[in-house]
């Protein structure tokens, strides 16, 4: 007996264009057939259909989360989120209700917003009036920095004379005494200290993680990092554990996290360490033929690798932060050899890179590979925030996949207050530049980054095609940069698929694996700017439906 589902009323969508007819047939997980409604009723293989009024929604492949920290984002969602408390008083409200129930040991949590506080740095005392001498460790949103209080910065033996390690950055005050800020590689040296999370935890994280993307039409992911990084641990096993009883059933992989103290005479340990994990979780079902190489930071706090200093008031701030242009993790060599190396072993490179010197180190080691390695996995630079225009249409000339985290294009007070004014405004300029990488031929892939953005697709689609955040009445950030709405839904659905090697769905075509979404609307028949009220009303996996509830009728 056949399992068939009968998807009916609906405007169909694939792969950058409408569809003709409005309904689809899935049969044992696969699409049978696209067309009018009544005609696929009536086929002997529609007998006994389960059906799905689309209610005039639009119905389109899948989404695929091309970098999204899904462990990370479940643990948090179910533990202390102070992502939607803005403001210090409502943050610091959340953590006192959190400590006056927390039974002892280490307060942990995270998502504050750095635009909530000068200079995007609070302070240990503000947390120490709501902790006392528990020691706290909150994360900010983007997962670049934490707020520590007096008493984790004594546990961890923090103080005037501390150096800064060399991938971070410890705040200061002006007599060198820590403030409570850490930012980057400086995370360590508190979270080394954190009570490691017990499996149920982790099961139970990692599976309201998947259960979050499910609901939003997100039936395939990459967890961006593999391994130990911020006071997370390796969420491997867990994803083994899942995927072993049938708990996980979307197609899932990950990429290995590269330590950033690696050198040169360390690339051959190295390297044998990813290919035994990579077979180890190959054995359990999890696909960890990526490898993620963090080349630097982010922009807000001055660790994104920029070609030129930053600017402090108005000038380059060479003098008092290094050499002023950011942290590179990497040197050129060592990461020009771990990418030849992982590379030869039959690994995709998964590259962060925020500032333009990231984009171009990241784009240099590609070129550097030889030519049959270039192509023989799907490289891609995540993130792009600051690109030189001349490294545009690198990307397309060396296979380079560009991983949007499109949310972030628009004018927020993150971008306003900290991160344009230390770019200046020729960088600025070259912020997100999502449209002249289509325009250059690249392709393109899309990504949340959740628990740094919304893991709903709808949302940064929105900011993809508007640049501005939804809801909000800025000038659109770059309005050059926009994509059309078709552009942006294909990288979140076919482009997204192809990057994870998930070649046969992404679309909806007969043959194809039946990975679809319906809608709660067609957001082609209203205006851009409410591309952000749609919504995800029924995700199908495998022809299984796996998130369902009711749609709202179609606008008269």
């Amino acid at each position: 007996m056949t399992d068939a589902l009968l998807i009916r009323d609906g405007v169909l969508w694939s792969d950058g264009a409408c569809l003709d007819g409005d309904a689809v047939l899935v049969v044992d997980g696969v699409i049978r057939a696209l067309g009018d409604g009544d005609a696929l009723a009536a086929r002997d293989d529609a007998a006994g259909a389960d059906v799905v009024d689309a209610a005039g929604g639009l119905v389109h492949p899948s989404f695929a989360d091309a970098h999204v920290h899904t462990a990370m984002g479940g643990l948090e969602a179910i533990g202390l989120d102070v992502s939607a408390a803005y403001g210090e008083e409502a943050c610091l409200a959340r953590v006192a209700a959190y400590a006056a129930t927390h039974d002892g040991g280490w307060i942990v949590g995270g998502g504050w917003h750095m635009f909530d506080y000068a200079g995007g740095t609070p302070t240990a005392a503000a947390l120490d009036a709501v902790t006392g001498d528990v020691p706290a460790f909150l994360v900010n949103a983007d997962h670049h920095g934490a707020w520590v209080n007096s008493a984790a910065l004594r546990a961890a033996g923090i103080d005037a004379s501390t150096p800064d390690p060399e991938d971070g950055r410890i705040e200061r005050d002006a007599d060198g005494h820590p403030t409570g800020t850490l930012h980057e590689g400086a995370m360590s040296l508190v979270s080394a200290l954190l009570p490691a999370h017990t499996d149920d935890e982790l099961r139970a994280g990692l599976a309201a993680g998947a259960d979050a993307l499910l609901r939003a039409g997100v039936t395939a992911w990459q967890e961006a990092i593999v391994g130990d990084y911020g006071g997370h641990v390796d969420a491997s096993p867990t994803y083994g554990d899942l995927i072993e009883t049938g708990a996980l059933t979307a197609r899932v992989s990950g990429a290995l996290w590269i330590p950033r103290d690696v050198t040169l005479e360390g690339v051959p340990a190295l390297v044998a360490d990813l290919v035994r994990r990579r077979d180890r979780d190959a054995a359990r079902g999890f696909d960890t033929s990526t490898v993620k190489i963090m080349v630097d930071g982010v922009a807000e706090n001055r660790t994104a690798a920029l070609a030129e200093p930053y600017l402090v008031d108005g000038c380059d701030c060479g003098a008092d932060d290094g050499d002023g242009r950011g942290i590179a993790y990497f040197g050129r060599d060592v990461l020009s050899a771990v990418a030849a190396a992982v590379a030869a072993e039959g690994f995709a490179l998964h590259f962060h890179a925020i500032g333009d010197r990231a984009v171009t180190d990241a784009l240099d080691a590609v070129a550097a590979l030889p030519e049959g390695l270039r192509g023989l996995r799907r490289h891609h630079i995540a993130h792009v925030q600051v690109v030189d225009p001349a490294d545009v249409p690198r990307f397309a000339a060396l296979g380079v996949t560009v991983n949007m985290q499109a949310l972030w294009a628009c004018h927020d007070e993150q971008m306003n207050d900290l991160t344009i004014p230390v770019l200046g405004e020729r960088r600025a300029a070259w912020q997100y530049p999502f449209a002249s990488f289509a325009r250059a031929g690249a392709a393109l892939a899309m990504g949340s980054d959740w628990p740094v953005s919304t893991y709903d697709p709808w949302q940064a689609i929105h900011v993809a095609v508007t640049r501005q955040y939804p809801g909000s009445d800025r000038d659109p950030l770059l309005p050059d940069e926009a994509l059309s709405l078709d552009v942006a839904l294909r990288a979140y659905t076919a482009g997204s698929h192809r990057l994870l090697g998930l070649d046969g769905s992404g679309v909806l075509e007969e043959g194809a694996r039946a990975d679809l979404c319906v809608a709660s609307r067609d957001p082609f028949a209203g205006a851009p700017r409410d591309i952000a009220t749609t919504r995800t009303v029924a995700t199908v996996l495998g022809g299984r439906i796996v998130h369902r509830e009711a749609a709202e009728p179609a606008p008269a």
